[in-house]
């Protein structure tokens, strides 16, 4: 049986993914900073569906973290069927002004893991001519985003990676789904500090139907999900909008509002 290894699988849409996968019979492997939510997660899991679900707790922002993972599904003989690149933070604020150990931190969870993880997994899945890799990507990436520059600029290269990637793979039997969310009813607001902006104060979609939204898509061996109709259509307008107007309506929806 194959295995899928989410990051980010202690809460939010990371827990969601882990749930429709063990609701398929899928064995897991979960990877977060937190042990003590994973392990709830695991043996709820593991005791609601009967499958094996092993977890890895490291922080990604740690460049040693990938190989801590790679070596527990080396050392477990797991064959990674699916991988869920789904771990990922932002920030609010000028970017001079932000903290810059954790800007670093920002571009390792969101950008070097997943790629590390990618190439080091998709290999065996191409050679075995099976596989699934859903990379959670945002409608953020669609265009600048001032007062969360770095953010939306991770952003704008997970989408941007998962669609070339998507293309390479025709053929092989594996395929490369980038899920693009707006604002969606998880920690991230919170942790980001936009949580008073008027972007998630305007509403914001629940995890559950997110998360199940990019799953099917996946199966479906589908490139880009945008999720929402309202989400939908912003990220079109993008593509027909100045880009300086483009750039001043991100601002205003990311600047922070007492």
């Amino acid at each position: 049986m194959t295995t899928a290894l989410i990051t980010g699988a202690s809460a939010g849409l990371g827990a969601e993914f882990a749930k429709l996968f063990a609701a398929d019979k899928h064995d897991l492997l979960l990877v977060a900073r937190r042990r003590d939510r994973l392990d709830a997660l695991a043996a709820e899991l593991s005791a609601a569906h009967g499958v094996k679900v092993h977890v890895v707790a490291v922080d990604l922002m740690d460049p040693a973290a990938p190989k801590v993972i790679l070596d527990e599904v080396e050392r477990l003989g797991l064959e990674v069927g699916f991988l869920v690149n789904n771990a990922g933070f932002g920030s609010n604020g000028n970017f001079w002004e932000l903290d810059a150990d954790r800007e670093r931190g920002m571009v390792e969870v969101n950008v070097t893991a997943l790629v590390v993880l990618t190439r080091a997994l998709l290999p065996a899945m191409v050679k075995r001519g099976s596989g699934r890799v859903l990379n959670v990507g945002s409608t953020a990436g669609f265009q600048p985003g001032p007062f969360m520059a770095g953010y939306y600029a991770t952003k704008a290269f997970v989408n941007s990676f998962t669609e070339a990637l998507a293309f390479e793979l025709k053929g092989t039997g594996v395929t490369a789904t980038v899920s693009c969310p707006g604002a969606t009813a998880t920690e991230f607001a919170g942790v980001a500090g936009n949580d008073k902006t008027a972007l998630f104060k305007a509403g914001a979609m629940g995890a559950t139907e997110v998360a199940t939204d990019a799953y099917r898509a996946m199966h479906a061996g589908q490139t880009v999900v945008v999720h929402g109709v309202r989400n939908k259509l912003s990220a079109w307008s993008v593509g027909f909008s100045p880009r300086s107007v483009v750039t001043a309506i991100a601002a205003s929806l990311n600047r922070r509002r007492g």
